[in-house]
């Protein structure tokens, strides 16, 4: 009952904040906001993903071999446990098991989790077991969501560091040894998330995403871990310290996004989260519309649980360091819900006569506006190719397909937002979290770029 409370005191507040701002503040001065909001963010992550480039890549290295590339050791030569949620993964389980398997830093376990696949993954990776010792399966007799799967892996696992990844993702060779060193080297770090890198670009949906991991996302990230404190580890690719995620209570089982979830509780619990760009993972993503708006409607949603979860907590003193972040998240759904009533002001114009101060005569930025915001987003362009231009060959070319992705990112997340906050706030009861077989591409990739 608490809970749903806050969700109506807090539903109400933003949908009423920008209607109250109308009539404080003139329509254009809205207008210049929901303009002005991405472009200032821009800025900021430009300037917050050269800073973390400057201080932490620029004196690496990047090259064919292992010693060009300075892969490092990790002391003691501790065991180190792959866990690996399985739901119908029958036509990339392989490749992923096998990258897994194929680390070159020798002292792993793979543990993979059949959550209750309806397809031949059962028996796919019963085959791969017996024909590598260092594979262990797990089979859940039904679906129990991937949070489950990942608890049943972490209590299974004979190692204190767990390096998580999805069922579909295939481990660059060096990626572990990447993610557990900062586990080793420091002892207040519970989690550390990777560099996800998409593989599926046989249509402009998966090409535009290219761009949106490095120039916008990979900025994100960057930026977020220069001011102490990250939004999200990936759930794709993450390795945890197990002692973290055991006082936490490890994965919820109740949220729509476990990764978003567990990293809050993390942080909450003072654990720091680091991000690690060299620890590389090749994925699967949505090629289609339908399949990219149901993936960031969850993500969206998943935001607006961890609002509601966390609002309480996030009063007290103790936890200052994570409000930056919520700034951050209610100044993005406060951005959307302002766009929505730009364009109500502006569609109401046509029809009653409103204030002067109310009217918005136009949804089309100036010229000199429109000018400073692509100028931006190719400047964002050229700080993301700076930066990321040795992680994956020949990524310069993908970014051909992406100079207006800034634009689909800021449509995608208005729509989202609009569309999650009412679903969770008001809509959603608390049930067991459990997947489908996402949109993973049309056409199948035997391997990596």
């Amino acid at each position: 009952m608490k809970h749903r409370l806050l969700s109506w005191m807090l539903m109400a507040a933003v949908i009423a904040l920008p209607m109250a701002l109308a009539f404080v503040l003139t329509g254009k001065a809205i207008l210049a906001f929901v303009f002005f909001y991405p472009l200032l963010m821009s800025g900021f992550w430009m300037i917050g993903g050269l800073s973390f480039y400057l201080q932490r890549e620029r004196h690496w290295k990047w090259g064919e071999t292992l010693a060009e590339r300075d892969v490092p050791l990790l002391p003691g030569m501790p065991l180190v446990s792959i866990i690996i949620p399985c739901f119908n993964e029958a036509r990339n389980g392989e490749q992923t098991i096998l990258a897994a398997l194929g680390q070159h830093y020798p002292h792993v376990e793979v543990i993979a989790v059949n959550d209750g696949s309806s397809d031949a993954t059962g028996a796919l990776l019963e085959r791969l077991a017996a024909q590598h010792l260092r594979l262990r399966v797990l089979h859940l007799a039904q679906n129990q969501g991937k949070a489950m799967a990942l608890r049943m892996g972490a209590l299974a696992a004979r190692s204190d560091y767990l390096v998580c990844i999805d069922g579909d993702a295939v481990l660059d060779p060096d990626a572990v040894a990447f993610l557990v060193r900062p586990l080793l080297d420091h002892p207040r770090v519970g989690a550390v998330t990777g560099n996800p890198r998409v593989r599926t670009r046989s249509t402009l949906t998966g090409a535009l995403q290219v761009g949106e991991f490095s120039s916008i996302i990979g900025l994100i990230k960057r930026t977020q871990r220069i001011y102490g404190q990250v939004f999200t580890v990936s759930g794709v690719i993450t390795a945890f310290r197990r002692q973290a995620v055991a006082r936490v209570g490890y994965w919820s089982l109740d949220m729509v996004t476990e990764d978003l979830d567990i990293s809050w509780k993390l942080q909450r619990d003072h654990w720091s989260i680091f991000y690690e760009p060299r620890a590389l993972c090749w994925i699967l993503m949505p090629e289609t519309l339908r399949g990219l708006w149901k993936q960031r409607l969850r993500w969206a949603q998943g935001g607006a649980e961890i609002l509601i979860k966390n609002l309480g907590a996030l009063r007290h003193w103790k936890n200052r360091r994570l409000w930056l972040l919520l700034l951050e998240f209610t100044l993005s759904a406060l951005w959307a819900y302002s766009f929505a009533l730009s364009i109500l002001l502006h569609v109401l114009g046509w029809f009653i006569a409103l204030p002067a101060h109310l009217r918005v005569e136009t949804l089309v930025p100036p010229a000199f506006t429109g000018l400073v915001l692509a100028s931006f987003c190719l400047l964002q362009f050229v700080v993301s190719i700076l930066i990321e231009r040795r992680y994956e060959k020949g990524f310069a070319r993908s970014l051909v397909w992406v100079v207006w992705y800034p634009l689909v990112f800021w449509l995608l997340n208005l729509l989202t937002t609009l569309v999650s906050f009412p679903q969770i706030m008001l809509g959603r009861k608390r049930r067991r979290a459990r997947w489908v077989s996402p949109d993973r591409g049309i056409h199948s990739l035997d391997s990596k770029p």
